[in-house]
Formats: structure tokens, sequence, C-alpha cells
């Protein structure tokens, strides 16, 4: 079941009138262009891009507005993410890629919390994670609002599953992986062959057989997009599943401060709701999955607590040297590694 969208000239969009880079005076109008690249319009991510402008406008009285654009219509992820950093795209939910500095990885170190309370103390906009990654997104030109998430991740497949490392090494699957360090280092380590596809390309990889299955995603995408295609779900839990409430840092710092507050309140506004919903969300498609057909599975927690000790064992070492010690240590200071 794919998800069809409009087939929208990036080339053409990126020609549009951008607002000027001189600070902006509160009394100005001013349309930001706005993507996800996630999901279509009735998507999560597509329905909280949409708030976002909506709550811009509603703060602002109308006098800020968004165009937004959803999966596939601007281009691939690492082409908005491109595009955001160079200013042609003023805001973006997705999740922030690593192609300019390996460290943004660190929020996607597998094993790395358990449970959703760890996940809000590290996640949260006031959280350790939140405070470790800011600064070095600004480095590279993008304000950072907070994490958007989605919850522990897993591996969808058709004809066969794994529930540890040993039958997935057996069963030689490979599934994509999300191509940011370290998903496809994380899945290689949990046993599978990892393929490394960007998201709009995953259908038709799957379909193609050129994968047996999707990683790193919430029930959710792989039952909604995938359903048709895939059979079974493993919830491996290995890593957090979160998109990026993100913008042009030359675009924000463009506004003045009373209209840097109308675009943050309503940035933190929509991430406070999907905290509030997020899990219910989850478990609702959990169950509508399993209604539609497809087998869910959940591992033990002795094959989970063998995964997440291969993983750690090699895939840690391998952050320590894209990361450094300073933000390993950060880590290790907030976390059980191990346990």
């Amino acid at each position: 079941m794919v998800k069809a969208h409009r087939n929208i000239s990036a080339l053409a969009a990126f020609a549009l009138a951008g607002m000027p880079l001189a600070a902006l005076a509160s009394d100005d109008e001013m349309t930001f262009r706005m993507v996800s690249t996630s999901g279509d319009a009735s998507s999560p991510q597509g329905m909280s891009i949409q708030m976002w402008a909506d709550r811009m406008s509603e703060l602002s009285d109308g006098r800020i507005t968004g165009e937004t654009f959803f999966q596939g219509e601007l281009g691939g992820q690492q082409e908005v993410f491109d595009q955001m950093v160079r200013g042609n795209i003023d805001m973006v939910l997705e999740l922030p890629q690593s192609s300019y500095d390996e460290r943004v990885g660190v929020m996607s170190l597998p094993y790395l919390i358990t449970d959703w309370d760890e996940a809000r103390a590290a996640y949260s906009p006031d959280g350790w994670m939140q405070q470790l990654v800011e600064p070095i997104l600004e480095d590279i030109g993008v304000k950072f609002f907070g994490v958007y998430p989605d919850g522990f991740g897993g591996i969808a497949t058709k004809g066969s599953y794994a529930t540890n490392h040993e039958d997935a090494q057996a069963l030689n699957l490979k599934v994509r992986a999300i191509p940011t360090f370290p998903n496809p280092q994380t899945l290689k380590a949990m046993g599978y062959q990892a393929v490394p596809i960007d998201w709009n390309e995953v259908y038709t990889s799957i379909q193609t057989g050129v994968v047996a299955g999707d990683a790193g995603n919430i029930i959710y995408w792989d039952y909604e997009y995938f359903g048709d295609q895939l059979d079974y779900y493993v919830h491996t839990r290995h890593n957090f599943s979160y998109s990026s409430l993100m913008m042009s840092l030359d675009r924000w710092n463009a506004l003045d401060a009373e209209d840097q507050e109308i675009v943050a309140t309503a940035a933190r506004e929509v991430i406070d709701q999907r905290y509030e919903g997020a899990q219910e969300f989850d478990a609702e498609w959990i169950q509508i999955a399993q209604d539609g057909g497809m087998e869910y599975i959940q591992p033990t927690d002795e094959e989970l607590d063998g995964w997440a000790a291969v993983v750690q064992e090699q895939v840690w070492p391998e952050a320590e040297d894209a990361f450094g010690s300073e933000i390993m240590d950060v880590v290790r200071s907030n976390v059980q590694v191990g346990g």
C-alpha cells in the first residue's frame, strides 16, 4: 500500500521567493517553507508539521504562515536536510542527518534507553540529550527545537523473522537500515544484513526483493505504508524512533525576539502534544496491525538482553571513535550500559 504524494519539482519550490536574511520586525508578514519528509499529510508527522504552521499563524494573528510539504514532494530526507542547512527550506520535521557531523548520531545509539521515563529524561526539550546535541546542530547551521518521539523501534519482515542474533544471522535476513550512523552498524551487530535506503525508496525495495523488510520504525509505519508486503513485526526495541523539529539557523537568526518566541512556542506545543499521545498511539497501531493480519512478536527479556549486550559491545566502541570520549562520557553518566 504505497501512500500517494504529489510530485512537485524541488527546483521550482526552491525558486520561490525567500525571506531576506536581515532581521525581520514583528509587524512583517512572512511565510515559511515547512517539510515533513516521512509520511503524507494524514500521517502523524504530516499533521504535526501542519499544526506547527497553524499555531504560528494563530499566535501571530495570521502574520506568520507556513507552506507545508510532505513525503517526497521536495526530495528525500538527506536532500531536504541539505536544503534547510542552505536556507532554501525553512523548517523540517525529520531525523537529523549525520552527514555534516557524525556526532548527531548519538541520538540513535542502540539500546540507549529502555522505557518512556528514560526517553523523556533524555529527549524532552529539557533533557540531557537535547543539551548535548543542540550545540552540535547549531554548528551545522540548524536551530534545534527538540525531539518528536515515535517510540521504540522494531524490525518488520516478510517470509521469516528472528528474535535473536543467531537466528537473524542463520536466516540471512536483509533489511532496510535508516541511512545514518549508527543505524546500519547496529543491524549488522544484531545479525542482519543492513542495506541503507532512503525512506522514499523503501516500498519498492521490499517489493522487488532488494530487502526483506524495514528496521528502526514503530509498527505504524511498517503496517500503514508497507503492510501489503510485510508479514511480521518483531519489537526489538533496539532504537528510540524519533524525528526532530528543526529550522535553518540563518532564518531563525533573521527573526526578532518576538517572532522567535512565536516559532519556538508553536514548536514546543507540537512536541508536548506528541509526548502526550505517542505511547498510546503505538499501542493502538500494534493492535490495528494484528487485526489486519501482521504478526506481532515480542522477544523475551533474555533475547533482548542478548541483543543489547552484543550491540553495545560492538557498536558503542565505534561510536566512541565517531563521537569522541567527551560525548560518550556524558552518555554513560546518564544511562546504565549492559543493564
